[in-house]
């Protein structure tokens, strides 16, 4: 475990040495021929068959590391994931880190009512909205489960109000291969086409393992279907440490391991070189409460294990960044939320998910989501470390200054200040001018900032063309369940 700068590419932090990643490697591939996996999906396990891995009983299928091996070969040490124009916006490799929202929290905070309730249609749009103003919220995920829609259709119309209120890429999730295909044609419909959406993936999908040690049909078939198409899949462990996967930070990572390599293997034998981003859902058991919880240290530390494997592997990573236990926006929150962001960033983790996320992923508080933001912006500052060049040493200025002068006239002030970190959040006023502006705490300046841009930022719209064009889609999904519901 370590923390340095490496070659002028700013701050990193490594958790595990090479050969504690090789240790854990070699022990996920033992988990992989001794004990096996048990594979609900009959392609798929026919797949493996062919590649030459032992299956018994019809689908507990037993992985030669030569799979693995030749799996790890195939897939690709870099994903890029573009916005809804058709620009790169996230480079999803070596130590580039990304930011965005989690999905489908059951209950929502006001920010105005200050009611925790259900969320809507309208309240996740304004959410989203919210996103596409932050200029440090790389991606979006659904944020809320509707209590509006037909429940056979809360995927679909997520991502339908999704994409039409952001440009920016997202992360999504999906009850199944219906309900993905469904999804992958709404993508192409607002980037001009399926070939379109293939060179240049708008979304990538986020489907797991069920652990210990089980593949659901429903989780393989949407791994095989974006491998079809040429969309990232994130295929991530959601174990509980001391429950569905094992409670030392080691033992979780050798199954958590074993889970990802498995759904990489089959991934790579449908598509040899589909784009896949490797990761993690961990988190531990609270034995006092039974509850699964962030932001603990081994939680932290489970991540930068997870994060170097990815390197190990070059493989992109995925992870967590500003999530919280805490029921409210508090001090708890804070802590906890900009533990896991800064963190996170300094593993190099590439895309973490969940900022915004309260009560263990139960509510989201769009609070918590733009005080995040600054926390990020701050984060991104520190990882850029400090630049040592001829101008940033500023000898000639300390010349002219010279004992006893100050530096608030002189040229490098005027020209470098606008370099340090602002903020326009944060209070860096003395008391009396704090006061004088209503002596508001940072919960009040959040608010006020979500009120303005709900009163004054309109994301880029798509065409009429293409919201007739995915209203199709939903109504022949909904007529697929018979009409509405």
């Amino acid at each position: 475990m370590g923390v340095g700068s490496s070659h002028g590419n700013g701050l990193f932090f490594r958790t595990l040495t090479e050969k504690q990643a090789e240790e854990i490697h070699l022990a996920s591939c033992q988990i992989l021929e001794d004990t096996g996996m048990v594979i609900h999906h009959e392609e798929a396990v026919e797949l493996l068959r062919q590649a030459g891995a032992h299956v018994e009983k019809g689908n507990r299928v037993y992985f030669p590391s030569s799979l693995v091996k030749k799996a790890l070969q195939t897939a690709p040490s870099r994903v890029t994931l573009y916005n809804r124009q058709g620009e790169a916006a996230l480079h999803l490799e070596g130590s580039n880190v990304y930011f965005g929202t989690g999905s489908d929290t059951l209950n929502y905070l006001d920010p105005f009512t200050f009611e925790r309730r259900n969320w809507t249609k309208a309240d996740v749009a304004n959410a989203i909205r919210i996103c596409d103003k932050l200029p440090n919220i790389d991606f979006v995920m659904s944020m809320g489960l509707l209590s509006d829609a037909d429940p056979r259709m809360i995927n679909r119309e997520q991502y339908a109000i999704m994409v039409q209120n952001t440009e920016k890429p997202q992360v999504v999730i999906a009850e199944d291969g219906a309900t993905l295909q469904d999804i992958i044609e709404m993508a192409a419909c607002a980037v001009g086409g399926k070939e379109q959406l293939r060179h240049k993936p708008l979304f990538m999908i986020y489907t797991e393992p069920t652990s210990p040690l089980q593949h659901p049909k429903e989780s393989i078939e949407k791994l095989l279907i974006a491998a079809e198409n040429g969309v990232p899949s994130n295929f991530a462990c959601g174990g509980v440490a001391g429950a569905s996967v094992p409670t030392t930070v080691a033992g979780a990572l050798v199954q958590a391991n074993a889970e990802a390599l498995s759904g990489l293997v089959i991934h790579q034998l449908k598509a040899p070189g589909a784009p896949f981003v490797y990761g993690y859902g961990n988190s531990p058991l609270d034995m006092r409460s039974m509850q699964a919880v962030y932001g603990t240290p081994e939680a932290v530390l489970f991540q930068g294990g997870a994060v170097d494997l990815a390197h190990y592997y070059q493989l992109p990573s995925w992870g967590y960044a500003g999530c919280s236990n805490s029921k409210v926006c508090d001090e708890q929150a804070i802590a906890e939320s900009t533990m896991f962001t800064l963190m996170g960033a300094l593993q190099g983790c590439n895309i973490m998910h969940d900022v915004f996320y309260m009560e263990f992923g139960i509510t989201g508080s769009l609070e918590l989501l733009v005080i995040s933001n600054e926390v990020i912006g701050r984060t991104r500052r520190l990882l850029k470390g400090i630049n040592t060049d001829k101008e940033s040493l500023g000898v000639e200025a300390i010349k002219r200054v010279g004992p006893g002068g100050n530096f608030l006239g002189d040229e490098h002030t005027a020209k470098h200040f606008r370099d340090n970190w602002f903020t326009d959040l944060s209070d860096f006023n003395n008391y009396e001018n704090w006061t004088a502006d209503g002596s508001k705490t940072m919960i009040d300046r959040a608010r006020d900032r979500i009120k303005l841009i709900l009163e004054t930022h309109q994301p880029k719209p798509v065409s009429e063309e293409v919201k007739a064009q995915i209203e199709e889609i939903l109504s022949k999904a909904q007529e697929k369940f018979g009409g509405k519901f």
